[in-house]
């Protein structure tokens, strides 16, 4: 094998380390703000967690995270909850990089 080759395996490996652990903390991310936005729709317990599954299901609707902001929009509009889009955009970067740090964590 040469250096070359050595090189590309390396730089293959860490693509797919990397890629497993964007996949893990967007998963960890979708459960947090499904969390955060059970708080706001009045749900705790098991109805919560049960409502955070529900939004991480909801991320594999379509490629990117659009598809989870539609979801807590329309859950919130429909509870009447007043959040901007700005303010769960905002929470859902937040909880990406606390889902980061927990993954990194362990």
């Amino acid at each position: 094998m040469t250096t070359f080759d050595r090189r590309e395996e390396g730089f293959e490996k860490k693509f797919a380390h990397d890629e497993e652990l964007r996949f893990k903390a967007t998963a960890r991310r979708n459960k947090l703000i499904g969390l955060w936005a059970a708080e706001h729709l009045g749900l705790s317990g098991e109805k919560a967690e049960e409502y955070a599954r529900e939004v991480v299901r909801a991320d594999f609707d379509e490629p990117g995270e659009e598809d989870v902001f539609r979801k807590i929009r329309a859950d919130l509009d429909a509870a009447k909850v007043e959040q901007s889009d700005h303010q769960i955009r905002r929470r859902m970067d937040e909880l990406m990089a606390v889902a980061v740090e927990q993954i990194r964590a362990g």
